[in-house]
């Protein structure tokens, strides 16, 4: 099997933690596209255009790679949120996610090199707001952890909790649906033991 090397092409700490956790090596390479979305977009679409811009944006370093690319989409009533201008869009964003569910799409692009394969797919996790009061979504806006996040919030911070439920993938929530990454992982032989054998 051909040697690879794991590159995340993600400047996204909490993918990067994702990644660690599983025990993997890898290199981090981010690259810039613009996120801006289509006329009529839909959220699913955005998020697997935009992963798909930034695997191919990613620039060959000459070695057998498989490279990482995701973008993560929230969504409520059909409107994405991204991540918030001020402080003041974080509070307009809580209130729309207090008391309802919400939606969270990951789009994983693939790009083996030097074959030039791309391959996406995409996870979808339903969240659950508790109702939050005017002071509650003022207190947690001015803590700024969710001002670089989409929908203002972070699941595996101080945002977690208002969160009643997650049906689907946690780590999806997050950033990085692992176990849809698993499988390709295995496949290329980046995972140092796997506990599964055959297949």
């Amino acid at each position: 099997m051909l040697s690879r090397a794991l590159v995340l092409v993600s400047a996204s700490p909490r993918r990067a933690d994702l990644l660690r956790q599983a025990g993997l090596v890898f290199t981090v390479r981010p690259s810039r596209v613009d996120e801006t979305p289509l006329p009529g977009e839909l959220p699913g679409d955005l998020a697997e255009r935009l992963a798909r811009l930034k695997a191919v944006a990613l620039s060959p370093a000459g070695l057998p790679s498989l490279a990482i690319a995701a973008d993560t989409v929230v969504a409520i009533r059909g409107e994405v949120l991204g991540k918030p201008s001020d402080l003041r869009d974080a509070r307009r964003m809580l209130g729309l996610l207090s008391g309802r569910t919400h939606e969270v799409i990951t789009a994983v692009a693939l790009r083996t090199l030097p074959e030039e394969a791309i391959s996406c797919e995409r996870s979808l996790s339903r969240v659950s707001f508790a109702p939050m009061s005017a002071e509650e979504i003022d207190w947690y806006a001015g803590t700024g952890e969710g001002m670089d996040k989409a929908g203002a919030y972070a699941l595996q911070g101080l945002g977690a909790l208002f969160i009643l439920s997650i049906e689907g993938s946690y780590t999806n929530v997050i950033g990085l649906p692992l176990e849809r990454l698993y499988p390709h992982l295995r496949r290329h032989g980046l995972l140092r033991s796997s506990p599964r054998h055959g297949a």
